[in-house]
Order: C-alpha cells, then sequence, then structure tokens
C-alpha cells in the first residue's frame, strides 16, 4: 500500500515543536563546549530543510534533521529520477536549420528565435526531474523537556551527531553516509546523565514515508523495506524500480514489527543501516535488479560492528578530506557562537575562520556528492527533498555543472571528477545522435542542460536552450585533469571524447559575411537578451573563447600522443578564423560579434559568459594580454557584485583572478552572508544550489594560489614542454594577515604549502610528484625550477 502524503509543513511544525521544548530552557543550558574549526553546530533541531545536515557517500544521501522527539532522514539515492531512456530529436529541425541561419545572417533574430522554437526544439522540450526517494523517521516520543541541546556536523569525520538531555538520560545519535560499505550508519545511544559511563535505556519506532508510487513492507522481523516504481514527466514514462531498506540491529532490548513500522523496546543502543539502490545501470539500460543490491550490502555491512563501519567511513573520507589544510585567521569570538549565528553577522564581522569552515564545506559536499562510480554532482549535489526541484535539480552546463568542479583539481580532489567524466562519454553517444538528427553533422553536440537519462536537446525554449557548446565546455574540464596531472594514459582515453567535441564544430561552423570569421549558428550567449526578448544570435563570443580552448587542447593532445596530424591542421585553421575577443566602445569586453552590450536589456545580469575567457580559461591575463584583462574589469564593474549565489561565486573567482585580494574578500563577505547562505552553509541562489558553494571554494583557492598562466622555463616550448606560472598569495586580502593553506595543486602536477606572516609569504613548499618544471611568482619576484620526480623546493619570495 501506497504510504499516506506527509506534508514539509507538517514536518515543519515537529520540528518547531522540538525547538519549543529548547527555547523554553535555554537560559539553564550548561555551556557548549567549544567546536573546532571544521565543525558546524546548532543549538537547536533543524526547522526547515536548509538548516539540515548533510551526509553522503557520492550515492547515497541524507538530511538530518537532529529533531527531539522524532529524527528525520531526508534520503536520497543518485540514480532516482523521473522517466527512463528516452532520444528528444526533432524531427523538423535537421529541415528547419538553413533557414534558421539565414534569417541570423540576414539581422532578424526575432524571426529566427520563432522559427527555433517552432521546428528545432528538442521534444519534449523538459528534461527529467531529480528525485526523493522519502523519508526515514525515527520516533522517541518522551514528554520531559529537553536541556544542553546540541547538533553538529565535523567535517573531518563526516559525522553528523545530535545530544540532549531529557531528565536524567542523555541521547546520542550519530549518522553518516560510508563509501566503504555502501549504507547510511546511524547509531542510536544513551547514558545517565549523572553517570556517564553508565548505558541508559531507549525506545523508539521507526517508519518510512515517502510522495514515491512506493509501499513498506518488513523483511525478517528487523528490517524495514520501501519498494517503489518512478513516475514520469513530460510524457516520459518511468521505467525504473527502486528499494530502500532500512535494518535495526540492537544491544538488548527487543523488537516488534506492526503497521509497516519497527518498535524497539528497552535496547541499549541501536544501529540502523539504510540501503537504497534502483534499477538504473546506464542511460539506456533499467535492468538492474535493486532488492538483491541492497539485500547483498545490508548484509556485509551488517556483519562488521558499529566501531568498524565508523573506523572504515572516517578513515575513507580522511584519504581525501585531509589533503588539505587551511587557516585563514582566528576570531574567538566569532568562533564560540553557533553556525548560523556566524552567517548572520558576517557581513559586519571579521570571520576569517567562517571563510576557511566554508572552503573546506565545499570540499565535503564535493567528496559526499560526487565519487567514482556515482553520477555526478548536480544542480543540488546530491541532496534534494523534491519530486520536482527547481530547474529540475539536473544538470545545467552553461555554467553550474561545470561551476560543480572548479574546486576539485585545485583542491586536491581529483578523483571526485571521475563521474563528470563518466558522464561525458555517455554524452558522446547521445549527443552523436543529437549531432545527426539536428544538425547532420559527425561528432557530438550537447546544449544547456542534461539528465540521468543524457538527454542533449535544446530545451526549455530558445532563449535559454539554443546553446550548442555545453558539450564543448564539459570537455575542456579532461585537458584540465591532464593540465593537473600529466596523465598520458588518462589523455589518450579522453582524447576521443575532446577529438568528437570538436568534429562536431568543424562541421557547423558558418562563415560570418562581414569578417568571412567561421562562428556558431545558431546559438545564444547564455541566457541573455541582446535586444528585448532575443537571444539568439550567431558567434557569441563565450563560443568563440570556448572553442579555441577546445581546438588548442585537441591539437595540442594530438601532438602529445602522436596522432591525428591532418585533423589537427584542420583545427588550426579553423581556430585562425574563431572571431578575436573584441573591447567595445564603453571599453568593455564585448558580449556579441556587435557591440550591444550598453544597450542590452540586463546591465547585470547574472551570467558573466563572455569573462570565461579570463575565468576559468586562461585565454586573457593580466601581464599577457593587459587591455583586454582592463575590459574584463569594465565589464565587472558594470555587472555588480551581487547576484544569485552561484554568479557572485563567479564573480568572486574573476576578482580573484584581476588579484584585487580586498574587492575579492568583499565579495566573499556577499557570498557568505545570509542573503546568500542558509543556516547549513548552504549556498542560496536563492533557492539552494550548490555551485554557490563549490564555486566559492574554488574562489577562495584562486585568492592563494594560482597556476594558469603559461609560462616558458630553460627554452621549453610546446605543450609537451609546457610549463605554468606558479603564483603564490595573488589575492590575498588585507583582512588575512596571517594564515596558512597546503596541499592546494597547481597545473604541472605539483603541491603547494604556503604561509604568511603580517601579509607577506613567510614560506611556500612545492613539492614534485613526478618531476617537472615551474616559474614561481611572487608579487614582482620569479624563480625558475625544474625538479626531478619526488622532490621539493622551498622558497620565501627573495
Amino acid at each position: 500500500m501506497k504510504p499516506p502524503h506527509v506534508s514539509l509543513s507538517a514536518i515543519a511544525r515537529d520540528c518547531l515543536r522540538g525547538v519549543s521544548l529548547i527555547v523554553a530552557i535555554v537560559a539553564g543550558a550548561a555551556a557548549a563546549p567549544a567546536a573546532g574549526p571544521l565543525t558546524l553546530w546548532y543549538e537547536r533541531p533543524a526547522a526547515q530543510w536548509v538548516e539540515a545536515l548533510p551526509v553522503g557517500n557520492g550515492r547515497l544521501g541524507a538530511m538530518v534533521f537532529g529533531g527531539i522527539e522524532q529524527e528525520r532522514l531526508q534520503l536520497n539515492e543518485d540514480t532516482l529520477w523521473a522517466g527512463g531512456p528516452y532520444h528528444a530529436a526533432n524531427p523538423e529541425a535537421r529541415a528547419a536549420l538553413p533557414e534558421v541561419r539565414r534569417l541570423i545572417a540576414a539581422g532578424e533574430y526575432r524571426a529566427a528565435q520563432d522559427l527555433v522554437q517552432a521546428k528545432f526544439m528538442a521534444v519534449p522540450m523538459r528534461q527529467m526531474p531529480y528525485q526523493t526517494i522519502g523519508d526515514l523517521l525515527v520516533t522517541m516520543g518522551g514528554s520531559e523537556t529537553a536541556q544542553n541541546y546540541r547538533r553538529e556536523l565535523d567535517l573531518d569525520t563526516a559525522v553528523a551527531r545530535t545530544e540532549f538531555q531529557m531528565g536524567n538520560t542523555v541521547h546520542v545519535r550519530e549518522v553518516f553516509a560510508s563509501a566503504v560499505d555502501q549504507v547510511i550508519v546511524v547509531r542510536l545511544s544513551a547514558r545517565e546523565a549523572q553517570q556517564p559511563d553508565r548505558p541508559a535505556r531507549i525506545s523508539f519506532s521507526l517508519g518510512f514515508q515517502s510522495r514515491q508510487d512506493a509501499g513498506i513492507s518488513v523483511d525478517g522481523g528487523a528490517t524495514l523495506v520501501l519498494r517503489g516504481v518512478n513516475g514520469g514527466a513530460e510524457n516520459i514514462p518511468g521505467a525504473l524500480t527502486f528499494e530502500a531498506r532500512a535494518r535495526v540491529l540492537t544491544e538488548g532490548g527487543s523488537i516488534r514489527a506492526s503497521a509497516g513500522q519497527l518498535h524497539v523496546d528497552g535496547a541499549s543502543s541501536a544501529t540502523i543501516l539504510i540501503a537504497a539502490a534502483t534499477s538504473f545501470r546506464r542511460y539506456d539500460d533499467v535492468s538492474g535488479d535493486p532488492a538483491a543490491l541492497t539485500t547483498a550490502t545490508l548484509a556485509r555491512a551488517g556483519a562488521k560492528t558499529f566501531d568498524a563501519l565508523r573506523a572504515d567511513h572516517v578513515s575513507d573520507h580522511q584519504r581525501l578530506f585531509r589533503r588539505v589544510a587551511i587557516d585563514l585567521g582566528r576570531n574567538p569570538a566569532a568562533e564560540a557562537l553557533p553556525t548560523d549565528a556566524r552567517v548572520r553577522q558576517s557581513p559586519q564581522v571579521d570571520d576569517p575562520g567562517l571563510a576557511a569552515l566554508y572552503f573546506q564545506y565545499g570540499r565535503y559536499l564535493l567528496i559526499g556528492s560526487s565519487r567514482p562510480g556515482t553520477q555526478p554532482a548536480n544542480l543540488q549535489g546530491l541532496w534534494n527533498d523534491h519530486l520536482y526541484p527547481p530547474w529540475g535539480s539536473k544538470y545545467t552546463i552553461n555554467i553550474n555543472t561545470e561551476m560543480n568542479y572548479w574546486p576539485a583539481e585545485v583542491t586536491n580532489l581529483a578523483e571526485c571528477t571521475e563521474p563528470l567524466f563518466g558522464m561525458i562519454r555517455d554524452l558522446s553517444q547521445t549527443g552523436a545522435r543529437m549531432a545527426k538528427d539536428h544538425y547532420g553533422a559527425p561528432g557530438w553536440v550537447t546544449h544547456h542542460n542534461t539528465d540521468l537519462w543524457r538527454a542533449a536537446g535544446p530545451i526549455d525554449g530558445p532563449f535559454w536552450g539554443m546553446w550548442p557548446t555545453g558539450g564543448a565546455w564539459l570537455s575542456l574540464h579532461l585537458w584540465e585533469h591532464y593540465r593537473f596531472s600529466g596523465d598520458r594514459e588518462f589523455l589518450a582515453q579522453a582524447y576521443p571524447l575532446m577529438r568528437g567535441a570538436a568534429e562536431f564544430f568543424l562541421a557547423t561552423l558558418v562563415e560570418e559575411p562581414k569578417h568571412r570569421w567561421l562562428v556558431t549558428s545558431p546559438s545564444i550567449s547564455p541566457e541573455n537578451a541582446h535586444h528585448d526578448g532575443v537571444s539568439i544570435t550567431a558567434g557569441p563570443t563565450m563560443d568563440n573563447q570556448i572553442l579555441r580552448d577546445l581546438f588548442t587542447a585537441c591539437i595540442d593532445s594530438a601532438g602529445l600522443l602522436g596522432t591525428d596530424a591532418e585533423f589537427s591542421a584542420k583545427l588550426v585553421a579553423a581556430r585562425d578564423r574563431l572571431p578575436p575577443n573584441q573591447i567595445g566602445a564603453q571599453g568593455q569586453l564585448m558580449e556579441w560579434l556587435e557591440d550591444w552590450d550598453a544597450g542590452a536589456p540586463e546591465q547585470q545580469h547574472r551570467h558573466v559568459s563572455h569573462l570565461y575567457g579570463f575565468y576559468p580559461s586562461s585565454q586573457i591575463t593580466l601581464r599577457g594580454t593587459p587591455d583586454l584583462a582592463r575590459a574584463v574589469k569594465t565589464t565587472l564593474e558594470a555587472r555588480g557584485d551581487i547576484s544569485t549565489g552561484w554568479a557572485i561565486a563567479w564573480r568572486l573567482n574573476l576578482w580573484a583572478r584581476l588579484q584585487d585580494g580586498n574587492r575579492t574578500h568583499r565579495i566573499l563577505r556577499a557570498l557568505l552572508g545570509p542573503e546568500r547562505t542558509y543556516p547549513n552553509l548552504f549556498d542560496a541562489h536563492p533557492p539552494f544550489q550548490i555551485d554557490g558553494n563549490l564555486g566559492g571554494a574554488a574562489g577562495i583557492a584562486e585568492m592563494l594560489l594560482q597556476s594558469h598562466v603559461p609560462a616558458t622555463v630553460g627554452g621549453a616550448s610546446g605543450e609537451k614542454d609546457r610549463v605554468f606560472e606558479i603564483e603564490l598569495l595573488p589575492a590575498l586580502p588585507d583582512a588575512w594577515p596571517t594564515g596558512s593553506v597546503s596541499g592546494l595543486r597547481a597545473r604541472g602536477g605539483f603541491e603547494v604549502a604556503i604561509t604568511w606572516k603580517d601579509g607577506r609569504l613567510v614560506a611556500a613548499d612545492l613539492h614534485a610528484p613526478k618531476g617537472g618544471r615551474a616559474l614561481l611568482r611572487y608579487g614582482a619576484m620569479t624563480r625558475e625550477l625544474i625538479l626531478k620526480p619526488g622532490t621539493s623546493f622551498t622558497w620565501d619570495g627573495k
């Protein structure tokens, strides 16, 4: 039987009822223990979803509310989406393409946009949403007032903990999502308040609730099973089955089942193991067996003690998380406050520890939402409590998905990029069908969004979706991974994917009549109108920059691999005919081929797409192209600092590249304030999008270390010998006069540790696991290096 629907407002009321218990006694509560620099902590349960604390193992996620009478774990499994395999080609698209291009060339942009709407958009014109499994509820009951309440998330151990006292009993809950054992683990225990070494007894009921088409049963007397099917969307029928299992293991006490729930009575402790899976195997195969998967997973995890589960989880998490340490300074008075209070006061109070916490939280979220073998981090990473979330919680690849992975390489989480690369491989297949059906072209193409089913067509409407360059931008993450790792075997596997993306554009670029440049047509500058209500155009600046990078990456890769000389020659010829970056009448970097910027309807648009060439690319640099860099600054001044959460994060990175530390810090404070950061530190677009968190983490790293500028050392030339300037503290603000960071990575395969005091470099340690060349830069000082494998170099900037 399908379980009853329970609204989020009702759940919020339950949580608020718990809050009232605390408020009544807060004046008499014992002082909270000091929180470490890597801990988020709170004095009351979460009253809403953006106050709950996330745990995740890349595939399974939970939001932990920390309720008193009832604990709510909102659950996700990363392959539970609506719909099933589908191909969204429009049968009229290919025939309409020549007329669309003719209208664009004639300057009839609105007519071209109308024709794209009528004939070229994907069918269906919306993609599938990512969805929640539902909730696991642990109901404790009790009528006594709670005291000494505290809930926290320790980023170092990736364990969420709730503790409070009722009467003479102290209740403790721990929750973590184990990547080792592929389960979410909940530990419930209690002790006597006056005799902390003496266990107390606990009793609770356990139940699932879900808005999916699902039923609940009991298996074997101690396991709850939620079994269901996903729903359809946009006339695409649901094709998945799914299952979630919660197994209870107790020390002492008894377990009984009734009415689709488990009831535990008189246990000294209990461990709940949660497994979940769907029948998804890949975008065109839904033949998996979730019952077999979850049963086997629980059998393996259930054979281990709680201590072993926890120890293995912590060790696995710390293997990634502890690679980077950061200290930006301390404000003890601010750090003594709960995390939500720190966020509220951050616009007025200097709290460098909050910036460091936010940086590490970004790394924590990427570890929790993107692990080898999982799906990539989507718009909300892994965590979503809706069946139809904002923007479908899909993969928006005109900025947001790319931003999710900006911190991966530089903050030493390269393994977390593997799911992104897996999605690119899938899209090279679905995108090849789209290239043929819509454009009659070889290679592969993906537009501005995709989903679990790797849909590749233009969606939502031409104003937003008629952007063919999403796959090209994604492909450049492959090249960046090589630049950070120097892994030639990886490059050999990645090159065909980049080549396929480039092949599509070689076949589809058209000649622009005025300058005879080669341009994309039709396209847009993502989501921005050049005239009222019209975005369709040819050759927007961002496209030209992305294709210049893509063609160069393919040319250099082919040279490194000793292959494809004829194809590389074609790319060189096409690259030479791409439109250059242009400076407009206002001194700005032009967003389109024509100088339309001054008349564009939204002068402070959230997207700054044409600044891609400055960040994340390095086509424009302060010293290499100073006139264009000034044009970037002029554009940023006009666009303003305050925007949506992710857009502020992009501006943060751009101003860091401009090496204005204090302006960058001002933008960071806006990002960390309560208008753009929720109490649990989730980024507020609003609503929640994880890209702002991850882009913010990348921006903090960019303030401390940059390695994007190619340099020549010892006669090196060509990509096989290319080295990069490794610039130390390029955007250090006055607010962080003393601090340190270790474990950051620079292009060329180096690990970097930096210490500074009174605003000056004290020491930088450069470690070269594979050896290599580098040009170190600090201010006006430079130092050329050639390091042997496994060696290090320490420099004081003098």
